[in-house]
């Protein structure tokens, strides 16, 4: 095992933020991220202008984040950086940049996978005891993941069509918010009754998801209650927003108490964007007092995309000599393999 100060220089840049981390023996110096208003227009993300972005802000996000971190270049021992999933076109740019940067420094260079990366967020601060059952709920992913090991991951289970984080932001562009939609339902949701409108929940085998369901279930609703009412959704907005939540969150919720209770695993976190849901994170709180669980839920700045968890991620991967060399390719799709 290596020894000595290990400075693990990260890059995050799968979708539309460009984060850049410094992690010095396990522990985050700083975590730099820059975010993309210009989606917001368009109701979702635009690749192309994404990877642009991506191109304008590397450099300085990466500079900010060795100045807050009090660490020069020339002492980062390793560049980690996000591989897989994402947009492929901002991937590319932090694949580029962090190849060219431990190239010019003759580093070693560390490939991660975003999921992975999401999961082990929780060590960051909390670091979860083994053998631990991670939620991750994104916009892109929901998935069930049994960790034996900081890399040693299972996908028990994940969704079958669209994740949790697109659901709650496709319906909020029914109701007529603006994008991302997703916090501005939980927003509404604080303030509504999450029992009065009835939506279906579906039933999938064994620890999958499928939340395409409750899209349509919505849609055809509010079809049928805007011929009687034209703003019928504006009027109840916060009821249905809440009653929209209270579904999904039950579905999560149903797998997740599943699986705990088949593996007799009593330590449970939540990871990805979806877990800043207050809903969601109220709900595992009450699962853990009434199971018994240990719960994990980390700080709202390592739930979305950002460095600090690829750069942990890259720590633990260099502890363990799992490097990767300068003909690494990033790609939209990765397995857990």
């Amino acid at each position: 095992m290596p020894t000595g100060t290990i400075n693990i220089l990260a890059i995050e840049s799968s979708c539309d933020e460009t984060s850049a981390a410094v992690i010095q023996n396990g522990k985050v110096l700083s975590n730099t991220i820059a975010t993309q208003k210009v989606h917001e227009r368009y109701g979702g993300v635009v690749p192309e202008l994404a990877s642009r972005a991506h191109m304008q802000n590397i450099v300085p996000v990466v500079d900010a984040a060795l100045a807050d971190a009090g660490v020069s270049k020339n002492e980062i021992t390793a560049v980690a950086f996000t591989q897989a999933p994402g947009l492929i076109g901002s991937l590319l740019v932090g694949a580029c940049f962090a190849k060219a940067f431990a190239q010019a420094l003759n580093l070693p260079l560390i490939a991660v996978h975003h999921m992975q990366a999401h999961v082990l967020a929780h060590f960051i601060e909390d670091k979860p005891e083994f053998p631990f059952l991670c939620l991750t709920v994104s916009g892109g992913h929901t998935q069930i993941v049994l960790c034996r090991d900081h890399l040693n991951m299972e996908v028990l289970g994940e969704t079958i069509d669209d994740a949790a984080g697109e659901a709650f932001d496709k319906v909020a562009k029914m109701l007529g918010l603006p994008y991302p939609g997703g916090p501005l339902i939980d927003k509404y949701a604080a303030g509504g009754d999450p029992l009065r409108f009835k939506f279906p929940m579906s039933e999938m085998k064994d620890y999958e998801f499928s939340f395409s369901g409750i899209k349509t279930s919505v849609l055809y609703f509010l079809q049928a209650q805007r011929k009687i009412d034209p703003d019928f959704a504006e009027k109840n907005m916060k009821d249905i927003c809440a009653s929209v939540q209270h579904t999904i969150i039950n579905m999560l919720m149903a797998k997740l108490r599943k699986a705990a209770k088949e593996l007799n695993i009593k330590h449970i976190g939540i990871a990805g964007g979806v877990s800043a849901n207050s809903g969601l994170r109220k709900a595992i709180k009450e699962a853990g007092e009434k199971y018994g669980w240990q719960v994990y839920i980390p700080r709202f700045e390592y739930c979305t995309d950002n460095a600090a968890m690829i750069g942990i991620t890259g720590y633990y991967k260099f502890l363990k000599g799992d490097l990767a060399d300068m003909s690494v390719s990033p790609t939209a799709r990765a397995t857990w393999a």
